[in-house]
């Protein structure tokens, strides 16, 4: 495949370039697992919403840029070659975003997304459940109709930047005699109504990056349904299509890991080709990025003639999550001992962020629905196999 770009996407791409060359933090941020990081992240979206840079593709009206996906692309290769901070409202603006664009009312798009494009609300996400885990059809967590309100009962876990968030989004069950992806609902829940308890729960660098949250009689607005009343299997499961497709994870995430592992390998060749298989890793890991970021410029241009992406998200889950994961233990592999040391270490050398990265690598596979049930939906909507 051979990119050529129009004059006002090659226009488009120096005006982000030079945006972000001056507005750029000059210090690195504190990790959004801290509550000072978290407030720095915030600030640095609402910079980026000064430009519709938050949100590149809503519309204008809402917070956004007005631009097609694949000058989002683009927004995303110079967003990442500059070394900018990772998105703390990646749930909001990537996950449920889309989802109000295509299931939202009017009233609720007006009044939840140019909030969530300015960072004044940040989103936490709300699936597992203890005893569940990825399969979202054993949710036990209740609301019960009461006039205007919903009234929410139950737990939800692993809900991801739940410690610092101001809204949570999720599925609850309104039909108590209903059973697996029936008699479920999409409800949106501000983290500050009386009866919701928060409890961190620390990832492996120690931080909280995840939370248990309790519902015990918790009142919710009928207006934060989205919608319709046990319609929330299908809507969840376009939530989850945007989270293994196109949105969550771009392809210049991992271009940008796969240059720096090409330049780590290269800092550390004489000591990485005593095993070449580190050298075969480092060639694979470049060519997979530069292949998926190829696959989506394909996907999106289908998209925008109004084509689909279906069950092929599970596809891309599995790569990145693969992709990712081979990155980073190849540069583990180059580092050798080096690698298991924290970067502030004095001997700590140019590890840099690989340790980090390692561990959140490890989650990949597991998150946005395990690659077992992945590639179980690739076998039966794609393939057309059988059930086991």
């Amino acid at each position: 495949m051979r990119l050529l770009y129009t004059e006002k996407q090659n226009r488009f791409r120096l005006e982000v370039r030079e945006w972000l060359a001056a507005n750029l933090p000059r210090q690195p941020l504190a990790s959004f697992d801290t509550p000072e990081g978290f407030e720095q992240h915030r600030a640095w979206e609402r910079k980026l919403s000064e430009k519709g840079f938050s949100a590149v593709t809503w519309p204008k009206d809402l917070g956004g840029r007005g631009c097609d996906l694949i000058e989002w692309l683009i927004f995303e290769e110079e967003y990442w070659a500059a070394g900018s901070p990772l998105r703390v409202n990646q749930n909001g603006v990537f996950l449920l975003a889309p989802t109000l664009m295509e299931y939202g009312t009017p009233e609720q798009k007006a009044r939840f997304l140019p909030r969530m494009a300015t960072a004044e609300d940040i989103w936490a996400q709300g699936w597992s459940e203890p005893g569940a885990g990825s399969d979202m059809a054993a949710i036990r967590s209740r609301a019960q109709r009461d006039n205007g309100h919903y009234v929410v009962n139950g737990q939800k876990v692993w809900s991801t930047r739940a410690v610092w968030a101001d809204w949570v989004f999720g599925l609850f069950r309104t039909d108590p005699n209903s059973q697996r992806h029936h008699g479920l609902t999409f409800l949106l829940l501000p983290l500050k109504t009386p009866g919701i308890t928060i409890r961190p729960i620390k990832q492996l660098n120690g931080l909280p990056g995840f939370a248990e949250i309790f519902f015990d009689d918790v009142k919710v607005p009928v207006e934060n349904r989205i919608g319709d009343e046990g319609a929330g299997w299908s809507i969840a499961m376009a939530t989850a299509g945007f989270e293994r497709g196109l949105m969550l994870r771009s392809p210049a995430r991992f271009q940008q890991t796969a240059r720096q592992l090409v330049e780590l390998y290269r800092r550390h060749r004489e000591e990485a080709d005593a095993d070449p298989g580190i050298r075969d890793a480092v060639i694979k890991s470049w060519m997979d990025a530069e292949a998926y970021a190829l696959a989506t410029y394909r996907t999106a241009c289908r998209l925008a003639k109004g084509g689909h992406i279906g069950a092929e998200a599970s596809t891309n889950k599995i790569f990145w999550s693969e992709l990712d994961l081979l990155m980073h233990e190849t540069a583990m592999r180059i580092l050798g001992a080096r690698g298991e040391l924290m970067p502030d270490a004095a001997d700590g050398g140019d590890i840099g962020a690989w340790l980090d990265g390692f561990l959140f690598s490890l989650a990949g596979p597991i998150y946005a629905g395990t690659n077992e049930i992945q590639r179980n939906i690739i076998a039966e909507r794609m393939l057309g196999l059988p059930r086991a």
